[in-house]
């Protein structure tokens, strides 16, 4: 067997080399609410963290609002649990405007046990998008869970 040390491999691409969204040059981001150790940035910048979470238990938005008109073709999105059961729902809506109305592009419930993930990709056809909102229930059930997100990217 023959082996190569190449620490390379494992170095993260800049976005634009992968074919994601440079959010960071593009957009502005709010948010309903965010743990100090868990910022927005981690989920949607690589190498800034394990994800993003709610300081907050119980519904939260997050909600990225592009500089100029963007046309979107796919949307990824990584939610983990790590440590409990739980059910939850999110929504994802788009919208051309602030004086547009939000539409829905998916509505999407899981069941979590410890130590679970789910990825997402929606391939979209989405034209002239200037404001992308997500609303994570994270307990259905209504346990007080903390909304989380680890990633969520844009083509």
């Amino acid at each position: 067997m023959r082996k190569r040390i190449d620490p390379s491999i494992s170095k993260t691409l800049p976005l634009h080399q992968e074919g994601w969204m440079d959010l960071e040059a593009s957009a502005e981001v709010e948010v309903t609410s965010e743990d100090a150790a868990h910022p927005i940035e981690a989920a949607l910048l690589p190498g800034e963290g394990s994800g993003w979470r709610a300081a907050a238990p119980g519904p939260q938005t997050i909600r990225i609002l592009f500089d100029t008109p963007t046309d979107l073709r796919l949307i990824h999105l990584v939610f983990t649990e790590e440590t409990t059961h739980r059910a939850q729902e999110f929504v994802l809506r788009w919208s051309a405007g602030d004086d547009q109305p939000m539409q829905e592009i998916v509505r999407q419930q899981y069941n979590f046990t410890p130590i679970s993930s789910e990825v997402e990709d929606y391939a979209v056809d989405l034209q002239r998008v200037r404001r992308i909102e997500l609303e994570v229930n994270p307990s259905i059930g209504g346990f007080g869970s903390l909304a989380q997100l680890t990633e969520l990217r844009f083509r």
